[in-house]
């Protein structure tokens, strides 16, 4: 015998509204700031990495000219923190290639300037067993707000690896980085690239600045570069900048070029 139908209560479930993760960082007054931080560092004391990704330039893609290189920088979460553009000639481009002289300019999400790395062009710039000579080390100042400096990157005398110090506004030596014995770069080599940060006493990694594999269609027809940089989250934001600073330098240095002399 069937049973009558009996009308069923309805469960209503209450669901929580879904919030979109924003594309950029937005800055509350809530955390405070540190005395002597530089205005628009202030985010920097929150985070302890950043992603920094070369965007490809299609001119770069279809021809051998070189433009001036833009970059991305984001938090861990892939919000946009900085966004960072090359200030330089074509002419330096075209004949001084990696070794170029150059501004970079970083720019927060307001469009301001907060940070600005400079390098100079070296005529024998690269020569890491002659890096004792001034003439010889490749090395960047960074600036926050322009024109105050806060930190120094700069090549170090070595027979083979790779080897940066990174100084204070005093040039006083703060880390040490010291990179890999071979420095390979390609569509067909997938395996990152570390430059360990050790501290002052040259055994303890604090950190450490990644070249990380952008992918084949990206690496065969482009020298775009994807990067992190990694830190204490309690070091000092000028510190963290040159840090920042010393992964453009090692962009130039070892990554700029590999697409043409791959042709």
């Amino acid at each position: 015998m069937a049973s009558p139908d009996v009308d069923k209560p309805e469960v209503q479930l209450e669901l929580e509204p879904i919030t979109a993760q924003p594309s950029h960082v937005v800055l509350t007054d809530q955390a405070p700031v540190p005395i002597g931080c530089p205005p628009g560092l202030e985010y920097l004391t929150q985070i302890d990495q950043l992603l920094v990704k070369q965007k490809v330039e299609l001119l770069e893609v279809l021809s051998d000219i070189e433009t001036k290189n833009k970059y991305v920088i984001k938090n861990s979460m892939g919000q946009k923190v900085y966004y960072a553009y090359e200030d330089s000639s074509f002419c330096t481009r075209m004949c001084c290639g990696n070794r170029r002289g150059f501004r970079i300019i970083v720019v927060d999400n307001n469009e301001k300037e907060v940070i600005r790395v400079k390098r100079k062009y070296k005529c024998c710039g690269g020569i890491a067993c002659c890096a004792n000579l001034g003439c010889a080390a490749h090395e960047i100042k960074v600036q926050a707000p322009p024109g105050t400096t806060i930190g120094y990157a700069r090549q170090q005398c070595t027979c083979w690896k790779p080897h940066f110090s990174v100084r204070n506004a005093d040039h006083d030596t703060v880390f040490d980085v010291k990179g890999p014995c071979c420095i390979w770069s390609g569509a067909c080599y997938r395996c990152d690239t570390d430059f360990k940060i050790y501290s002052p006493d040259g055994h303890t990694v604090v950190g450490k600045v990644s070249r990380q594999h952008a992918g084949f269609i990206k690496e065969a027809f482009s020298d775009a570069t994807n990067m992190s940089v990694t830190f204490p989250m309690d070091l000092d934001v000028k510190m963290k900048a040159t840090m920042l600073g010393l992964a453009f330098l090692i962009d130039f240095m070892y990554f700029e070029d590999q697409h043409q002399d791959s042709d």
